[in-house]
């Protein structure tokens, strides 16, 4: 199959051909950090032809059938979208519990068509890259039916503070937060001692959870006694502690992690890595609504 790859077999090597989000995946698959299986797209059937080609569509049926069939999330991997200078996180579309593999299909070919959406645009533009001509590889993972899911940084995003991993969380799966519906939790924890040092928690009034019909996603009213509720205790925290230091390790630099535990196992799967591109600023702030902006802006793509 010369357009898609699984997922454990890419490494750091293939982001030009599969963008960055493949490549770091495949990077944690190989150190041993728990992911979604799943396949890549490659930057090449994007170039070829932008209605899927009958092979390409061969092929992504065949990938999907050996994954099991499952709901999947279909996401964005641009190349050169999770440089060490810049993130274009949320720039793209990422489709969320796709079912079928005809939905597949089309959930890839609407990927690509995001590389041109007013935003992405505009973003290119912003980051001095107005002409150049944009490709795209696709991500296809199975979907975690996520109770907390969330962001992760491995030094303080606000501050720089190498010692202090920042962490926000919310119930459901992570697009409330990337769509701003809610506020999340926001906690910090000393990465030397595991002390948690800050711990606020947010009024998380909706989650976005699995449709009932089996595809897609909806929103929902969080009950009252789970709003002002923590939604990650110390064990969590500290086991988020542990795996963003061994994501920091593998990849040799500060990263920022998106995570998500299943609900039936209670398992941590990482969903993404990528370096922290926020600098902090020159009068270091150290408020949570900056902090929570932060995030919001760099912690997570699109609709993960």
């Amino acid at each position: 199959m010369s357009h898609t790859r699984p997922l454990d077999t890419l490494r750091a090597a293939d982001a030009p051909l599969f963008g960055g989000k493949s490549a770091g995946l495949g990077e944690l698959i190989a150190s041993g950090i728990a992911v979604p299986p799943g396949f890549a797209v490659s930057a090449d059937a994007y170039r070829r032809d932008a209605p899927l080609p009958d092979g390409l569509r061969a092929e992504l049926e065949q990938r999907y059938a050996e994954l099991g069939s499952p709901p999947v999330a279909v996401r964005s991997s641009a190349l050169g979208e999770d440089g060490a200078e810049a993130s274009f996180a949320g720039q793209q579309e990422t489709y969320l519990w796709v079912r079928g593999a005809g939905a597949v299909c089309d959930a890839v070919r609407d990927c690509w068509a995001s590389l041109f959406t007013p935003e992405a645009v505009s973003y290119r533009a912003r980051m001095g890259r107005p002409g150049e001509r944009p490709a795209m590889g696709v991500t296809i993972q199975r979907m975690v039916d996520a109770a907390v899911s969330g962001v992760m940084f491995t030094c303080n995003p606000v501050s720089g503070d190498p010692s202090t991993v920042a962490v926000n969380a919310s119930w459901g799966l992570g697009s409330a937060v990337v769509a701003g519906e809610v506020t999340p939790d926001e906690y910090r924890v000393n990465k030397v001692t595991g002390e948690v040092t800050v711990r606020t928690i947010g009024p998380k009034e909706v989650e976005d959870v699995p449709h009932p019909e089996g595809a897609g996603t909806t929103r929902l009213d969080v009950p009252a006694e789970r709003r002002e509720a923590a939604c990650l205790d110390d064990a969590a925290l500290a086991l988020l502690v542990d795996v963003g230091k061994r994501i920091e390790r593998h990849f040799g630099s500060h990263q920022d992690v998106e995570w998500a535990l299943a609900r039936d196992s209670g398992e941590l799967m990482v969903l993404q890595s990528r370096p922290v591109t926020v600098r902090p600023p020159a009068q270091p702030v150290e408020t949570q609504s900056a902090l929570s902006l932060v995030m919001k802006t760099f912690g997570a793509a699109k609709g993960s």
